[in-house]
């Protein structure tokens, strides 16, 4: 990818790079309840790894 990234394209950037973060702390005991523990990484709307799979933008 080029050095200097053209503005539209680096909002999309940034867009999927949140999509991709984990879900927020809160949500594991509204989910599962208070004493199940899961990783908040689990349920994120998207998953998705620089090395793995390509966003196309």
């Amino acid at each position: 990818m080029a050095r200097h990234k053209h503005p539209s394209r680096k909002k999309r950037l940034a867009k999927r790079h949140r999509q991709t973060r984990w879900a927020p702390f809160w949500t594991v005991p509204k989910i599962y309840g208070k004493n199940r523990r899961v990783h908040p990484g689990r349920h994120t709307a998207k998953k998705r790894s620089w090395r793995r799979t390509k966003t196309g933008a």
